[in-house]
């Protein structure tokens, strides 16, 4: 057994590498600057190791460390991927055009927090139509529990979660299932605790600033290494991992003045890997800046990502049901602009953004742009997390004083929507749990300051409510989804019902329809008498949504005159209302929806 240790260091003077305590000095590596390598006879899988720069007593951890069974702080470990028995060679993977998404966070989705209890719900997905899981980040992160978004060894996945083996299973298991699984990656910012990039080499750069401090340097000096280091990482778990997709983290904080953007440079190395393999692969962004280039073709002169999220529509949604129109929901909520965010997907295409104070966002060209690529949601982590008491929607609309049916009403309007739609875990059974941000960094100056910095920001926005401490325990515990809530009422009865609409999704070609331009949405904004209404047509495919109190009537015109759901039992179709002997209504109570084919 003889194992090769490689690590990049471009500024040190002397590299050893600390084997089962005992120092062996590296040598520089021919013909690869900045690399230092050797050769350790009797090391192997499982073996514990670490580098010391220039002399130093204690050896830091590697920056492609693949296993951290002691934390971010511990030594590494040597890990052998084809070790693992996979199961999976007859997998495909899953196109993402067509799929419905599922956001999970490991450490919360049951009261264990392991791939492996993650195993045992998976059936749950099936059952509901789920066809890829998006796993927020695992790679290796400070303390037990956190959401992962402040990761520091980013080769290794997460030790509480069951570290590499375990987060195999778990994918394997997954593909058994007909499930695509998703990875949520962060190449914008690493998190301070346990972060020793900048002591190997320049990975970071002044040149650039990130609400998290100095930018990742994928333009500076010795960016060359640095975009290499986060490419491969993005191949490695597509390659040894098996996942099918990866999600890119804010981009926006991304700053590259590259010819080449980091993000183009990693597109087109995930689409030979997929050609490679003979599998599905994809990358999905997360950007705030409205802009459709990045998931605009390489051959048009976009970036070429597969899809990216639509915050507007989720904003356009949250606001039209709750009435919320503090912070950025300021130029959202009127029946409008949700039918602009269905129809254009960006609200916010080169207008003004009053929340910003200054323009924001170009247009998405409909008649070029599937649908497909714009991911649509009612929740997700940081759309719940992010609130002041993590206090999900159906805790908002319950703090309203709203119908609970306009739950299913949401659902309805994310499910059959033209987008690629996501749910957020439990959401699919209205969870009465919240999601809260929570952390349990090990530095008590650096928890103190997470802890400070979230009363402070929230109360800077006039939030006069609880805002739970992150570093509490019990803020992470009580975002625990709670499996017992599923079958009883009225949890069962939103469950089914989501159920259902994924299912008709599947059944009706008309609902996956690629074309923007074959959404046509009609709207009504009115006042308790006239209603808040909304009808979309797909094809032979009719959605009708009250999202008033009061009862409306609404003409079916264009397509069938059958009723295959409704969220309410008084919902009934009629003809001759008006003096129209010809034209079938439907007649929705308040907080209800209906679909119609």
């Amino acid at each position: 057994m003889n194992e090769r240790f490689e690590v990049w260091a471009p500024e040190a003077r002397r590299v050893d590498v600390v084997v089962a305590g005992e120092r062996r000095p590296m040598a520089r590596a021919e013909g690869r600057s900045g690399w230092w390598t050797a050769d350790v006879p009797g090391a192997g899988h499982g073996t514990d190791y670490g580098f010391a720069l220039d002399g130093a007593a204690a050896p830091l951890p590697d920056p492609r460390s693949p296993w951290q069974p002691s934390g971010v702080h511990g030594l590494s470990r040597v890990y052998e991927h084809d070790r693992f028995a996979w199961t999976d060679a007859q997998w495909r993977g899953r196109p993402l055009a067509g799929s419905v998404l599922y956001e999970m966070h490991v450490g919360t989705f049951t009261p264990e927090g392991t791939f492996d209890a993650a195993i045992e719900r998976l059936d749950h997905l099936v059952a509901l139509g789920i066809d890829a899981v998006e796993l927020l980040p695992v790679a290796s992160f400070p303390g037990h529990h956190g959401w992962g978004y402040d990761g520091a060894l980013l080769w290794a996945p997460h030790e509480p979660y069951g570290g590499p083996d375990a987060l195999k299973r778990f994918v394997d298991a997954a593909h058994a299932r007909g499930l695509a699984v998703i990875l949520d990656v962060v190449y914008n910012h690493l998190g301070p605790d346990g972060n020793h990039l900048g002591d190997y080499g320049p990975y970071f750069t002044s040149a650039h600033s990130t609400p998290w401090g100095d930018a990742v340097n994928y333009d500076q000096e010795g960016s060359d290494e640095v975009r290499a280091f986060a490419k491969d990482n993005a191949l490695m778990w597509l390659r040894d991992y098996h996942f099918d997709g990866l999600r890119l983290d804010a981009v926006h904080a991304i700053t590259d003045h590259s010819a080449v953007h980091i993000l183009e440079e990693m597109a087109q190395a995930v689409s030979a890997l997929s050609a490679h393999l003979g599998r599905h692969l994809f990358l999905i962004a997360e950007s705030d800046l409205n802009d459709p280039r990045l998931v605009t073709s390489r051959e048009a002169g976009g970036y070429g990502l597969d899809a990216q999220w639509s915050d507007d529509f989720h904003h356009c949604l949250h606001a039209a049901l709750t009435g919320e129109r503090q912070g950025y929901y300021c130029d959202f909520g009127s029946m409008e602009t949700l039918k602009k965010a269905l129809t254009r997907v960006f609200v916010h295409d080169g207008t003004m953004s009053t929340y910003r104070g200054h323009r924001h966002g170009r247009p998405v060209d409909v008649e070029k742009l599937p649908a497909h690529r714009f991911l649509g949601f009612l929740q997700n982590h940081d759309q719940v997390g992010n609130r002041g008491a993590g206090d999900r929607i159906g805790a908002v609309l319950a703090g309203a004083g709203l119908s609970p049916g306009l739950l299913k009403v949401g659902a309805a309007l994310l499910i059959l929507a033209p987008f690629t739609p996501m749910l957020f875990m439990g959401e699919e059974w209205g969870a009465a749990t919240p999601w809260c941000y929570f952390t349990d960094h090990q530095d008590p100056d650096l928890a103190r300051a997470v802890s400070e910095g979230r009363r402070r920001e929230f109360s800077r926005h006039g939030w006069t409510g609880e805002v739970p401490d992150p570093q509490a325990v019990d803020t992470f515990q009580r975002s625990v989804l709670d499996w017992d809530e599923p079958a009883a009422e009225p949890h069962a009865g939103l469950l089914d019902w989501h159920r259902s609409l994924i299912a008709l999704r599947r059944a009706r070609p008309e609902l996956n329809d690629p074309r923007l331009t074959a959404a046509s949405v009609e709207t009504g904004d009115g006042d308790a008498a006239t209603g808040r209404w909304l009808t979309m047509r797909r094809g032979g495919v009719l959605v009708a949504a009250n999202l008033g109190g009061g009862t409306v009537r609404l003409p079916v015109a264009g397509g069938g005159d059958r009723l295959l759901l409704a969220s309410d039992p008084a919902i009934h179709m009629e003809t001759g209302v008006n003096g129209d002997s010809k034209t079938p209504f439907v007649t929705l109570p308040g907080a209800s929806a209906a679909v119609i084919g």
